[in-house]
Formats: structure tokens, sequence, C-alpha cells
């Protein structure tokens, strides 16, 4: 079993940054790849980025490129979402999830792929 707890959320003013936190324990995560989600208002929970278990291979929804950086530290189990340059549109609450890898080692995109979720942390951009 793995515990993923989402942390730094919160209220921002539209084009400023945030930097989003997901420890875990129970689990080393260097064998799982992680990703971000988000879910707004009235909406379905979209992909936001996934990193590989090395933090080697990133990708991005094209929402959020150039904008978002997701990165880990498996020495201290945690993975971290830097958003910056953020818009009213990014508000949401966001989701991290792990992903055990297999002979396939992703990317991976869609929110049935992952084995472990967080309970979410808001983020809201004002106007």
């Amino acid at each position: 079993q793995v515990q993923l707890v989402e942390s730094g959320g919160g209220l921002v003013q539209a084009g400023g940054s945030l930097r989003l936190s997901c420890a875990a324990t129970g689990r080393t995560l260097s064998n799982y790849a992680m990703g971000w989600f988000r879910l707004a208002p009235g909406k379905e929970r979209e992909f936001v980025a996934t990193i590989s278990w090395s933090g080697g291979s990133t990708n991005y929804a094209d929402s959020v490129k150039g904008r978002f950086t997701i990165s880990r530290d498996n020495a201290k189990n945690t993975l971290y979402l830097q958003m910056n340059s953020l818009k009213p549109e990014d508000t949401a609450v966001y989701y991290c999830a792990a992903k055990l890898v297999g002979l396939y080692s992703g990317p991976y995109y869609y929110t049935g792929a992952y084995d472990y979720w967080g309970q979410g942390t808001q983020v809201t951009v004002s106007t």
C-alpha cells in the first residue's frame, strides 16, 4: 500500500506561482510512475502531468505545457508540481497518483491506469 498526501495548494492571483508537493509513505516511490491530475467544478478529472519512475521522462497536458513542471525526489519519496503563470482556469482540486511500473514504463495519461491516489489539494486562482 502507498499513502499519498498532497500539500501546497492555496489562493493565488493570476500570474502567480504555487508549488505542490505529494509525500508518499508505505512504499518507496522509485518503482512507481507518478502523475498529477485535477478536478474542476462541473468537469471530469483531467490529466495534468506525468513523470517516469526515474524522473528522466515527463509529459504534460497542452493546457499547462511551458507553465508547469513536474519533478520528483525519490530519496525523499516526494513528487512536486511547480505551477507558474497561473490562470483562473487552473482552479481545481489537484491530485497526485502513483502507478506501479511493470514491463511498460509509461507514460500514463489516464486515471484508470493509476493504483494509488491522494486526497487532493485545492488551488484557486483569482483574477
